[in-house]
């Protein structure tokens, strides 16, 4: 066999399409057919995609068939190495948790080449943070003062816990990763090979295309729809933005700005239900709340982001004179005949098995078949080739989530065994004083770090891990505080209160100053902290508190993606638009300001766990509230504002978003329509004045 042969027999791609198809099938295996213990399945995980990213990321690009080899071999030892440690589980117990020579030769190779897959993916940031992690709980932790001295681990603890433990290598992360992640990533390859992406298309043209600034709006419901199901704002920027941004730039909007929207419209696609790619599940499985109870108080938040893009692209159309496409004349019905079964039968299938209480995976898998069978009765019927090219296409879309996920687990791992969270917790509690909106910020700059090497799903576990905790005890705070202004306190929690705070027991249940209230619970011990909010607040309150930190940090986490230094989907629309990454960043930014106020929303209003008249009020003045910061922000309605106009607009959406009565939202709410109604005013008079100028 001649050099050139032996090349071509190892081209990455055909070897790619057959591991791609047998690590999909494996996950459907054991995720819809059977019942592995979640070591065997996380290693399984662990082992298929190393050998994936082998090839997908080699250590050289155009090697020659040694470098290949290399890589191969890499990726044998990696996926060797994971199956042989979990299979010598017992015995290392039966040991007395003891490993021998060829178990700690596994378990070097196994970090090693965790470390280095992970640097191939995504740059040195992770490797260098697992390695400072792990250094901190065997070496330097011990060495250092205050509260985060550690007293340290053997090197064999360490290990045996980054392999076996709870939150490592192989665990919770692990199994989130090899359960709801991959099968909903995989469902959306083969939504996207079943044709449902032209769908989502065509429809977003029929519905948007032919109003102002429509080619922006296209872009707005096309990346909102998509993103919900590809798991990945940057894939979804990639796979929309070929087709939306040079549309807008077509219509007339400035080529950065038409990047930003989509990059920021394919970033809300992670919040949108009834997958929130794939966040639903790992929020519901991190917080032990119904995954339908998430999703239920998701749906108006993510209409209020998506509305916050929307508002930006119509006052943009308008500042541009940006005109409707003529080509956009295809109506909704004719596309629905043409492919809407291919997309609303396997996403009906989905919600229908998820509400009647069957696990996500097993829904995703029954919902994968439902996509084929849909197909069918579409002109992209999906025969046994394109089945195959979606397996693959669904397992190589996975790689540097998974890859990720599974070492994160090395960090978490840390975090649990030193109580790093706890302590993180406490210290955002001291920073802030117990500011909420210091709070959000710190979190929000921890988010924005994470982000630059984490993919949104890691993001969130680790800073959920971190902050959520100390989220939950201010949100819940400032509910206790409530009920001691109002003087609700049970008579139960007044005993507790007697050995809380006893100088302070008498004036427990008679109202007083929010001023006073806040005096108690500073004087409460940390340890009876959590003892006293649970006799004071309901259950649902406590779970809603719960449910809204964790939205709060989800959000949060989003922000990467369209952030400068490090803005992945908007420096993706930009290698589309051809424009400058930066530049395209910083629109990106201004664009989805919704990911931002909302997460206020959530920490200050009860957006999430109100009665519906709260809920809807809220969503209510905070839809004009959204429009009037956009419009204060870009200084233009219908028309430009002037400055005073510009200031009162700003003051007027603090006046519909701030907490407060309702009088003040009303008041809020006259002056927007007021301003509006004087710009729409000045824009009719400026087109007629064009007009009659033109027809002279």
């Amino acid at each position: 066999m001649s050099l050139s042969e032996a090349e071509n027999q190892l081209q990455p791609s055909k070897v790619l399409m057959i591991l791609g198809v047998a690590v999909s099938l494996m996950h459907i295996w054991f995720n819809v057919v059977t019942v592995l213990p979640p070591l065997w399945q996380n290693a399984l995980h662990f082992a298929g995609f190393a050998m994936i990213a082998a090839l997908v990321y080699p250590l050289r690009k155009d090697a020659t068939i040694g470098w290949r080899s290399l890589d191969i071999l890499l990726g044998l030892l990696a996926a060797g190495s994971a199956i042989y440690l979990i299979s010598m589980e017992d015995a290392i117990y039966a040991r007395g948790v003891r490993m021998s020579s060829s178990e700690w030769a596994a378990g070097i190779i196994l970090i090693l080449s965790a470390l280095e897959f992970t640097r191939r993916v995504a740059g040195w940031f992770i490797p260098v943070l697992i390695l400072i992690a792990l250094s901190y709980i065997g070496w330097w932790g011990q060495h250092i003062d205050g509260v985060f001295k550690f007293a340290g681990l053997s090197a064999e603890t360490i290990m045996f816990r980054s392999v076996y433990g709870d939150d490592a290598l192989f665990g919770t992360i692990a199994r989130i990763s090899s359960t709801y992640v991959f099968m909903f990533i995989l469902f959306g390859a083969f939504l996207l090979r079943s044709g449902a992406g032209e769908f989502v298309i065509d429809l977003a043209r029929a519905v948007a295309g032919r109003m102002v600034g429509g080619p922006g709006l296209v872009a707005v419901m096309a990346s909102g729809l998509m993103g919900t199901i590809s798991g990945s704002a940057v894939a979804n920027t990639a796979s929309t933005g070929v087709i939306t941004i040079p549309l807008m730039k077509r219509a007339g909007f400035p080529a950065k700005f038409s990047a930003g929207v989509e990059a920021a419209a394919s970033t809300g696609g992670q919040l949108m239900p009834p997958i929130m790619g794939a966040g639903a599940f790992v929020m519901a499985t991190y917080t032990q709340i119904s995954y339908n109870i998430i999703v239920l108080v998701s749906i108006l938040p993510a209409i209020l982001y998506f509305a916050t893009v929307a508002y930006f692209v119509r006052i943009e159309a308008k500042r541009s004179l940006v005109n409707a496409l003529d080509g956009e004349k295809v109506s909704a019905i004719e596309v629905f005949k043409k492919g809407g079964i291919v997309f609303l039968l396997p996403i009906g299938v989905l919600i229908g098995l998820l509400i009647y209480g069957f696990t996500p995976t097993y829904a995703a898998g029954i919902s994968i078949i439902a996509v084929v069978v849909a197909s069918w009765f579409s002109p992209n019927r999906m025969g046994p080739k394109a089945i195959i090219e979606a397996l693959s296409m669904g397992a190589q879309n996975m790689v540097m989530t998974a890859i990720l996920l599974c070492a994160v687990g090395l960090i978490v791992n840390v975090i649990a065994t030193a109580g790093v969270g706890n302590t993180f917790s406490l210290m955002i509690n001291e920073w802030a004083g117990h500011n909420m909106m210091i709070a959000l910020v710190l979190i929000a700059l921890a988010s924005l770090v994470l982000g630059m090497g984490l993919p949104v799903t890691a993001a969130y576990i680790v800073l959920g891990t971190l902050s959520a905790p100390a989220l939950h005890a201010l949100i819940s705070d400032g509910l206790l505080i409530e009920a001691l202004v109002n003087g609700q306190i049970p008579e139960a929690a007044k005993a507790l209160f007697m050995f809380a705070t006893p100088d302070k027991v008498a004036e427990i249940g008679i109202p007083m100053t929010a001023e006073a209230a806040r005096l108690i619970i500073d004087a409460i011990p940390i340890d009876m902290a959590s003892m006293i909010r649970e006799a004071v607040l309901s259950a649902d309150t406590l779970m809603f508190g719960l449910l809204s930190a964790h939205l709060i940090v989800f959000w949060l986490s989003q922000d990467s993606n369209v952030t400068p230094p490090v803005a992945l989907a908007a420096f993706t629309g930009a290698a589309i638009a051809g424009t400058k990454p930066m530049e395209t960043g910083i629109q990106s930014w201004k664009i989805a300001k919704g990911l931002y106020i909302v997460p206020l929303l959530f920490a200050y209003t009860p957006l999430v766990g109100g009665s519906w008249d709260e809920v809807f009020a809220i969503f209510f003045f905070a839809l004009f509230g959204l429009y009037a910061f956009t419009a204060a922000l870009q200084g233009f309605m219908e028309t430009k504002l002037n400055p005073l106009l510009r200031l009162l607009t700003l003051g007027a959406a603090v006046a519909l978003l701030w907490p407060t009565t309702i009088l003040v939202h009303l008041a809020g709410l006259v002056v927007v329509v007021a301003i509006f109604m004087m710009s729409f005013r000045a824009s009719r008079k400026e087109t007629n004045a064009a007009f009659s100028a033109a027809t002279e």
